[in-house]
């Protein structure tokens, strides 16, 4: 099977809603033994993860470019508002319809289909996991360590979700923010509202607190980032009666933030305003990933010709949007995020046109060339 629809309707057809995988790894890993790829499961938990590699190996100093992406799915949501079943991978009009048909089952099966029946220099991997729309802690993020040990660490890392903004290869994304969310609770002392000198309220004092986190920006920006923001996402007080002083108070904070920060100096600011608002607190924190950035230079520079080539156009380098399994992979080399048009991804009737699954197939094709060229 080379034919990149075949390829995409056969892995839109596993219903592999995270973390079930339905035999979409089969399907990749069939293509690519087919190719001479060595293939290896990697199981972590619940979660079935596919490691491929053809070339030298074991960390000789040559080019080695790996093409990271998911299998997994986000629920269809309600079926009946589907025009076809979400897995029927129905083709109509020139447009491929199905759950992971823009997010990323399409990508995967253009860079499938993109592969060269040999190649004469570098190495080539693919690291396909099935846990990026779940949790996202027994897929990427424990499989880099095991290429390590293995001495299987690409030097560089294309990561193939769907960046593209209006047209294919506009954006090309070398750098993602941080993300942290923060849950406080405050605690006050429980009283009447019209006796407050007896009381110590919980809201006033959690109030005072936000307010002091989100009055004044956190930066004004980077080189490759735009300015951090605090987003207060949800407040909880547990109080039915209007004139009772409630014992605490609950807020939810989340934080995307670039490379002037780090997850653990943002908790010790949060820490160190709530200890002067209110003493009386709990701080839980939990960082989804830190900011990264990978420089323009040779790799970047590969794929920005590759798009040009393909599409006429210069691409634009980003780091916005949320998080992706590029934030696992960054410390272990350079890596970049270049995919389809995200038009319509985790939508009733996703899609993607049958013209962009070729033109990424093409794409695709100039980046391996590219990047793995002496």
């Amino acid at each position: 099977m080379t034919d990149v629809v075949q390829l995409a309707q056969a892995l839109i057809r596993c219903r592999s809603v995270t973390p079930a995988d339905d035999g979409a790894l089969d399907v990749v890993q069939r293509h690519l033994e087919g190719l001479g790829f060595a293939c290896t499961r990697l199981r972590f938990n619940e979660v079935d993860n596919l490691h491929a590699i053809r070339g030298p190996r074991g960390g000789d100093g040559g080019l080695h470019l790996m093409y990271c992406g998911h299998t997994d799915v986000v629920p269809p949501g309600d079926v009946a508002r589907w025009t076809d079943d979400p897995f029927a991978a129905v083709v109509r009009d020139g447009v491929l319809y199905g759950r992971g048909a823009c997010d990323m089952k399409g990508g995967i099966a253009a860079f499938l289909a993109a592969i060269p029946p040999t190649q004469e220099r570098g190495t080539l991997s693919l690291l396909i996991t099935g846990d990026e729309e779940g949790p996202s802690v027994d897929g990427v993020k424990r499989c880099m360590p095991w290429l390590e040990e293995n001495n299987l660490l690409p030097t560089m890392c294309v990561v193939g979700e769907p960046t593209s903004q209006a047209r294919l290869g506009d954006v090309i994304k070398i750098g993602r923010r941080g993300s942290m969310n923060a849950f406080v609770t405050v605690h006050g002392t429980q009283g009447h509202s019209a006796y407050p000198q007896k009381a110590d309220n919980p809201v006033h004092r959690l109030l005072r607190a936000l307010n002091a986190l989100t009055a004044e920006p956190l930066d004004e920006g980077s080189a490759h980032f735009e300015p951090s923001t605090v987003q207060v996402t949800g407040m909880a007080v547990d109080n039915t009666a209007t004139n009772v002083i409630p014992a605490q108070a609950s807020a939810f904070l989340n934080i995307r933030f670039n490379d002037h920060h780090d997850g653990a100096g943002l908790a010790r600011r949060i820490e160190a305003v709530l200890a002067e608002h209110a003493p009386r607190h709990e701080l839980r924190v939990e960082i989804s990933g830190e900011s990264f950035v990978t420089q323009p230079g040779p790799f970047v520079d590969a794929l920005k010709r590759a798009v040009h080539a393909e599409t006429g156009l210069d691409a634009r380098l980003d780091t916005g949007g949320g998080t992706s399994d590029a934030r696992f992979i960054a410390r272990y080399c350079p890596v970049a995020e270049l995919g389809g048009v995200g038009h319509s991804l985790h939508q009733v009737d996703e899609n993607v046109p049958v013209a962009e699954l070729h033109a990424l197939t093409r794409l695709y094709a100039r980046v391996i060339a590219g990047c793995l060229a002496a």
